[in-house]
């Protein structure tokens, strides 16, 4: 026969934590009394009172100068009022994870709502619970929830918050909350079942499918190990609830070849061993290991500044449940969830996930671990920046805000200041554009002792600008096209980045029009295609043009005229010799001042002024020097004639 111990058996976190309490508060020799059974287990009941801890059940009965200590299920708020108006001494063995409910039910009351609690009405956990609001509503299960909303409209006057006594199941859990979202409006949910009852219970119903019997070991006075009973009995056919060895009935088990056992959270190691060496001794069962042993496994020590790795088990508005897998419950506030206030935790993460977090803090007495995902976070971080600026890595971060004499960036939490100098911006030019935008940089120094970072955008544009330019310089020819941007302009000419060398485009180059200056066609900042006419490496000089050899004006003007056409031009320009015209955009002709009227003219100007339409014949075209002659003159006499 073969038997499967379940990994969560035996006390939980909360069980251990007040039994400890009780036994070290017991053995100290203080006069103390526990306020009603510590657990629902009489075995473990009867132990510590012969260790010398006694019971009482109402407030009244504390003995005078007698401490009393409050039980794992908690008390009312009136009973802790009492026992301080009495100035009897508390010695809270309250588990966290209901301490946590009371807090959630008073919280809900004050903001206005109407704290409704899930669970066993005369279980001591939730009328502990219920008593920390004003007018608690406490139903037993989904059934009862709609029943209760049914019986009258004026339940919807508030919005309600749910809480969970910490030993439901997830069915239970599973249905309200469907039932709540689709009935009540602005509802609000907290899972506060247990995380290791939870685990618990779906070991407990897995072991049972693959089991031919089914031992539950605890008292039957605890819900928690009812619970476990009847999730194993809808699995398994032959389940036994027993609370101690000599409860055991083997010959009943008949032909079993496998059974499985599990145990209540209020059950106490020595039982479980109990049982487990009496079925050794009287069976022939292959046991791997003790609940004991299982159980030791499963309680890790923490201290302050440990790296742990645990599973979200609920995100609220305040704080992030992690179950660490220890007897200690953790929690992250959000405000150690994240340095970066638009990071929102239900966003990033769900129930379930794994997260790596640093202790904080350790409360034994409160049974809480303080958590930090952000501080974790930061240390990391920090070493990534110190490892950048070792290896010269390049990193990203954003630009959060100018600061006097540079801008400051956020890497993942750490702040980076970066000098104007290297900002890579022009000299007065405004930094506030830079807000907002994520950019590259190096790492130039880090003092971590200081806080302090600081970093060079302009050493890293410098980096892949020397790339590109390499890049370039290895590929160039005459001939080739670049997408370019215009850098500057002057009187001669347009300065462009070809990605990363800059190649000047002459005036000429910019346009087959006449033009008297590059703004007339380009500014600052336009892309631009151009092409290379001529570069030497040496002097790192490239010139570029820009004119489109398809929309050359000379193929124009020569498809439409010829020598001794007559043309319609327009004056540009005026010289002492001369004026000249375009014939057609991009092709200007001389027309001579012998050639600007049928008789003598001394200046151009007694004649014609830019801007004028005037009449001429073509009575030369030289190709080689692209030179057109045009006469006024010849284009009056010919008129003249066709008049007579």
């Amino acid at each position: 026969m073969k038997v499967t111990l379940a990994k969560t058996a035996g006390f939980c976190y909360g069980v251990r934590r007040a039994v400890e309490l009780a036994e070290q508060t017991a053995q100290s020799g203080r006069a103390c009394v526990m306020l009603g059974s510590i657990i629902h287990n009489d075995h473990v009941v009867e132990h510590l009172a012969r260790q010398g801890m006694g019971r009482v059940d109402r407030v009244e009965d504390v003995p005078e100068g007698a401490a009393v200590l409050i039980r794992s299920h908690g008390e009312a708020k009136e009973v802790y009022d009492q026992l301080q108006a009495r100035g009897i001494e508390i010695i809270d063995a309250t588990c966290p994870s209901v301490a946590r409910i009371h807090h959630l039910v008073q919280d809900a009351e004050a903001r206005g709502r109407q704290p409704v609690i899930i669970g066993l009405p005369t279980h001591p956990e939730v009328m502990a619970i219920a008593g920390w609001c004003r007018s608690p509503v406490v139903l037993r299960d989904c059934d009862a929830l709609a029943a209760w909303l049914a019986e009258d409209a004026k339940r919807y006057s508030l919005p309600l918050t749910f809480v969970f006594q910490t030993t439901s199941t997830r069915e239970t859990w599973k249905n309200c909350e469907k039932f709540a979202k689709k009935e009540c409006t602005n509802a609000e949910l907290f899972d506060t079942i247990c995380n290791a009852t939870a685990r618990r219970q779906s070991e407990a119903q897995e072991l049972a499918a693959q089991s031919d019997v089914m031992v539950v070991i605890g008292d039957h006075q605890s819900s928690n190990t009812r619970h476990l009973a009847e999730l194993c009995q809808a699995c398994c056919g032959q389940v036994y609830w027993i609370e101690q060895a000599d409860e055991l009935e083997l010959e009943r088990w008949g032909e079993a070849s496998c059974v499985g056992i599990t145990a209540g959270a209020s059950t106490p190691g020595w039982i479980i061993k109990e049982v487990k060496t009496k079925m050794s001794n009287e069976t022939k069962m292959e046991i791997e290991e003790s609940f004991a042993e299982l159980l030791e496994k499963s309680i890790k020590t923490l201290n302050t500044g440990d790296k742990v790795v645990g599973t979200v088990v609920q995100i609220t508005p305040t704080d992030i449940q992690v179950d660490l897998g220890t007897k200690h419950a953790g929690y992250i506030s959000m405000s150690e969830f994240s340095d970066d206030p638009s990071v929102k935790a239900d966003e990033v993460l769900k129930p379930g996930d794994q997260i790596e977090v640093l202790v904080l803090r350790v409360n034994d007495g409160e049974g809480v671990v303080s958590l930090s995902k952000k501080r974790l976070d930061a240390n990391k971080n920090w070493e990534e920046i110190e490892d950048a600026k070792e290896n010269k890595t390049v990193i990203e971060a954003t630009i959060r805000e100018e600061n006097k004499g540079g801008v400051v960036a956020n890497y993942k939490g750490v702040r980076v200041f970066i000098p104007a100098s290297q900002t890579g911006l022009r000299r007065n030019e405004p930094m506030t554009g830079l807000v907002g935008e994520t950019v590259k940089m190096h790492i130039t120094e880090v003092n971590r002792s200081r806080r302090r970072v600081v970093g060079s955008i302009r050493s890293v544009a410098s980096e892949e600008r020397a790339a590109r330019s390499k890049a370039i310089w290895d590929t160039i020819e005459v001939g080739k096209h670049y997408s370019g941007t215009v850098k500057s302009l002057t009187s001669y000419g347009a300065f462009v980045d070809i990605g990363g060398v800059d190649g000047m485009v002459h005036i000429s180059e910019l346009s087959w029009s006449r033009i008297k200056h590059p703004s007339e066609v380009v500014s600052v900042g336009d892309p631009v295609d151009v092409y290379v006419i001529k570069y030497d490496p040496e002097k790192k000089k490239i010139s570029l043009g820009m004119k489109d050899p398809n929309e050359n004006p000379w193929e124009t003007f020569l498809n439409r005229y010829s020598v001794g056409d007559v043309a319609t031009v327009k004056v540009v320009k005026l010289m002492s010799f001369g004026a000249f015209a375009e014939v057609v955009p991009g092709v200007d002709g001389l027309i001579h001042i012998s050639q600007i009227a049928d008789h003598r003219v001394e200046k151009p100007e007694d004649e014609l002024k830019e801007g004028d339409i005037v009449d001429v014949k073509i009575t030369d075209v030289n190709l080689e020097t692209r030179k057109v002659s045009l006469s006024r003159r010849a284009a009056m006499q010919g008129a003249a004639e066709d008049e007579e």
